[in-house]
C-alpha cells in the first residue's frame, strides 16, 4: 500500500489517473478530455465527475464550444435525456467552483 500523506489522496489519485490516460493515448490531449467528457455523459456521472474533467480539459484548451459541440455530436447516441441530464450536472459543477473560489478569495482577505 502507498503511504500517502497527501489532504486529498482521493483526488490525487484521480489526477494522476488522468495523467496515465494522456500518456497512455494516442490522442492529443484535448481530443482525449473531449472524449472524456463525452464518456462521462454516456455513464450519467456526477458533478463532481465533471467539475475535475472540465478542468483538466480547460487546462489543455479544450473550450466551451468544443464541449458544446461534443454534447451536440452525442446526442443521436445517447439521447436528449442523457444530455440535458449532463447540461445541468455541468451547470452545477460550475456553480460549485464558482463557490470554491468565492471562498477561497474570502479567505484570502
Amino acid at each position: 500500500m502507498s503511504d500517502s500523506t497527501s489532504e486529498s489522496p482521493v483526488l490525487d489519485l484521480l489526477a494522476r489517473m488522468t495523467a496515465d490516460s494522456l500518456d497512455a493515448s494516442s490522442l492529443d490531449p484535448q481530443t482525449l478530455m473531449l472524449v472524456r467528457i463525452a464518456a462521462l455523459v454516456a455513464v450519467d456521472a456526477a458533478p463532481i465527475s465533471y467539475l475535475l474533467n472540465l478542468g483538466a480539459a480547460a487546462e489543455v484548451g479544450a473550450d466551451a464550444e468544443q464541449i458544446s459541440g461534443v454534447l451536440a455530436a452525442i446526442a443521436p447516441i445517447v439521447g436528449t435525456a442523457r444530455i440535458a441530464a449532463a447540461t445541468a450536472r455541468i451547470v452545477d459543477a460550475l456553480d460549485v467552483a464558482i463557490e470554491v473560489a468565492a471562498l477561497e478569495e474570502q479567505g484570502d482577505d
